[in-house]
């Protein structure tokens, strides 16, 4: 009984935790027109967009070194460490006055999104793998903390000031910080580093995943951060409204997450993800052609986020199986894809948009390399005779 308590306040903390630091993560988003205005900067589509991709960098890259500390030293510490750094940047965001220190403040705050392969890793050791897929899909629902930020951010600026608002931010990062002190530590590789660690990298399973999540999670975090600059741009919305449909996107994909987590415990997560590739590629295409046609811009949305979420959870129900002992190595690696596919939409939306005036090439783009993953999948797991998880 005392080991299923730990499992169960390991599962819920690193969760939770993960919810406050993806907070953190996109806080700037949702907040970017009133800290751009508090900066006294103003700046073009491109540099716009930039700016928005640029915490997605850092948190993308340094999930593989983050992942390979959760193995060696702890899940545990390894959090501790993580949100207390991140105060340094929350501070600082309403306070810089120059586009360079933008860009900079914006790459220490992408370390918030290393916390997936922390969390990812620290709650692995506590569960048996036939609970892999449910388990890691449930410690996943922490992503609902972009939706927190789309959602509470734009709220805020009305009744308090843009210094308050993030000082709520810094509190949180406290308060867990210390709670997590009162949790279990994950059992630790003292083996790990990063020259062995790395060598999940000269796993093919690995490399696919990897593609496949860029695509998945890419258009997760892609339209949970851009969906305010398409509400207002767009159509006119205020920022409160977009931040509502970003809310609303963000909380259906992390809420399926789990749900595809679960159906891979009982149904081959390759067929599942065969399927799932295919309907995004229609729903892709679809958007680009109603790009600007309001009522089916956000059908759209909605779907999309079904099967983000879905896709999300499918894809991690199998990477504790790709190299016993490496979990977070092989999560850090296929999170940071996952997270590098968050990264590029944003800059070549932006530039597409600055060159052509519209966006509608760069959803084209996404429909292409849903069609490459899914070649690549049909061909290797499908009609090949590649397995992960038998």
């Amino acid at each position: 009984m005392e080991s299923k308590s730990k499992s169960i306040l390991a599962l819920t903390m690193g969760t939770l935790s993960m919810m406050v630091c993806f907070m953190v993560w996109l806080s700037l988003s949702p907040m970017v027109d009133p800290i751009l205005d508090n900066a006294g900067v103003h700046i073009s589509e491109f540099q716009r967009s930039f700016l928005l991709a640029t915490p997605i960098l850092l948190g993308s890259i340094m999930r593989i070194p983050m992942g390979i500390l959760s193995d060696k030293y702890g899940g545990k510490k390894t959090y501790i460490a993580l949100m207390l750094f991140l105060i340094i940047p929350v501070l600082m965001l309403p306070r810089v006055h120059s586009y360079g220190m933008l860009i900079f403040t914006a790459l220490l705050l992408g370390m918030a999104g290393t916390s997936f392969a922390i969390g990812i890793s620290y709650v692995t050791g506590f569960f048996p793998p036939e609970k892999q897929g449910l388990v890691l899909g449930i410690a996943g629902v922490g992503n609902i903390g972009t939706a927190f930020s789309a959602f509470f951010l734009p709220r805020f600026i009305k009744t308090m000031g843009l210094v308050d608002i993030f000082y709520i931010l810094v509190a949180l990062l406290v308060i867990f910080a210390i709670l997590m002190i009162f949790c279990p530590e994950s059992k630790t590789n003292s083996e790990a580093s990063m020259a062995k660690s790395l060598s999940v990298a000269k796993e093919r399973d690995t490399w696919f995943l990897a593609l496949f999540y860029f695509l998945t999670f890419g258009m997760f975090m892609s339209m949970t951060n851009l969906l305010p600059t398409f509400m207002t741009k767009l159509f006119s919305n205020s920022l409160v409204e977009a931040g509502i449909w970003a809310a609303i996107f963000a909380v259906i994909g992390t809420l399926l997450r789990p749900v595809g987590g679960y159906l891979s415990d009982k149904i081959r997560p390759m067929t599942l993800l065969k399927y799932d590739f295919i309907c995004l590629i229609i729903v892709a295409i679809v958007l680009g052609i109603f790009l600007k046609t309001q009522g089916i811009f956000l059908t759209i949305v909605v779907l999309i986020a079904i099967l983000v979420g879905l896709g999300n959870g499918i894809i991690f129900k199998m990477v504790p199986f790709v190299s016993s002992g490496n979990t977070g190595a092989v999560t850090g690696f296929v999170g940071a894809m996952g997270g590098l596919g968050g990264y590029f939409p944003p800059i070549v939306l932006g530039v597409i948009k600055q060159s052509t005036g519209g966006y509608e090439i760069g959803i084209y783009l996404i429909a292409v390399v849903a069609v490459i993953s899914l070649i690549l999948l049909q061909k290797e797991y499908i009609s090949g005779s590649r397995k992960i998880v038998k």
